[in-house]
């Protein structure tokens, strides 16, 4: 799983980038301190692989990940080349989805690339930016699209599409807000477009204000732009993070505890990616490891074990399979077994979150 992060220059983008991947990006209070964009990877924690480890006494623990790509901060123009150019704009490209950094705070030691605070029009500098692009893009599919119409039915349908996109794209409605049908959504999908790309907002708040129970009208901005496009918003301060990255597991509880913040910003950025993308994971486990797995949502079992590896998918015979929490219940797999709580599972089983499996195969 890729995700792009992305948002005006000293919003906090690589204080975030980071505290989650710990890759040591320079984050500096001065525009365009990203000047290339940095790559990092985030484990993705889960406490149910620490159970397995000990229940089965795995020789190590093996997380999923999520790579992020820390986008150099883009500024108005910057479809046209400004700023730093629009190479950045194809780095988007790579990501799944966009972590769009809103910045909610305030400090006079961090200059603003506009000089005033106000998320909303930050939020629409970056969609406009995004959406010029992606009109670049279709103007150059119209173009190729008109000259080889020559009464091909599915060719017209095909460019009365494009044009309405088009069209709402000159209108402001980036193409994820746009009412498609699933026909439409699939052939739009094909462009590659970046505005086609799910969101999530990431308020960036002060680390005084971390915990507050009220939120700033700065956040509250954010939310309301994102509730009107179907977007998911976190709230977090990068600052926090950062602090949080240098702790061990136990120090970084005690500390969450003592800031009345329930969870990590990452841990609720992971949360709402995998909601976003429609991904769960399933888990497997044994005397070399403990191992989380990411898939979409409604993968068969044939195809969950292909993330493992392609000889298993082609020579699936079945999956022995148990939910996590019916496991933990009966204390180990042989007493989950001798009660008949591992089930036998075949090519149509679909796998839910937190199964844990066993693949068995021939090749």
């Amino acid at each position: 799983m890729k995700l792009g992060i992305v948002g005006l220059p000293n919003v906090g983008k690589s204080t975030l980038f980071n505290a989650m991947t710990r890759a040591g990006a320079e984050a500096a209070s001065y525009p365009f301190s990203t000047k290339e964009s940095n790559v990092g990877v985030a484990h993705v924690p889960d406490e149910r692989l620490r159970v397995l480890t000990e229940m089965f006494g795995a020789a190590r623990t093996v997380y999923t990940s999520i790579e992020f790509f820390d986008i150099a901060g883009l500024v108005r123009g910057a479809s046209k080349g400004d700023g730093l150019g629009n190479k950045f704009l194809g780095h988007i490209r790579e990501a799944a989805a966009i972590i769009h950094v809103v910045r909610c705070f305030e400090d006079e030691n961090v200059m603003h690339v506009d000089g005033t605070l106000d998320p909303a029009r930050d939020i629409e500098t970056i969609d406009l930016e995004l959406i010029f692009a992606d009109l670049e893009v279709l103007e150059r599919r119209i173009d190729k699209t008109r000259k080889a119409l020559k009464g091909d039915k599915k060719l017209e349908n095909e460019l009365t599409l494009l044009e309405r996109v088009s069209d709402e794209l000159l209108s402001g409605t980036p193409v994820r807000a746009m009412e498609l049908d699933d026909d439409e959504r699939a052939f739009v999908a094909s462009l590659d477009l970046l505005t086609a790309k799910p969101v999530i907002y990431a308020a960036n708040i002060s680390d005084a204000e971390a915990g507050a129970a009220d939120e700033s009208d700065y956040v509250k901005a954010v939310r309301h732009i994102a509730e009107a496009e179907g977007a998911d918003v976190i709230v977090l301060a990068a600052k926090v993070e950062a602090e949080l990255a240098e702790f061990d597991d136990d120090e970084r509880q005690a500390f969450l505890d003592e800031l009345g913040i329930h969870e990590s910003g990452l841990d609720k950025l992971i949360r709402a990616s995998y909601h976003l993308l429609d991904l769960i994971s399933f888990l497997t486990a044994g005397k070399p490891e403990a191992r989380a797995w990411t898939i979409k949502r409604g993968m068969k079992a044939p195809q969950a074990a292909g993330k493992i590896h392609s000889d298993i998918e082609r020579g699936f015979i079945r999956a022995e399979t148990i939910a996590y929490e019916k496991l933990i219940e009966c204390g180990g797999m042989a007493q989950a077994r001798e009660k008949g709580l591992v089930r036998s599972e075949g090519k149509e089983y679909v796998v839910k979150d937190g199964d844990v499996i066993h693949f068995l195969f021939n090749v």
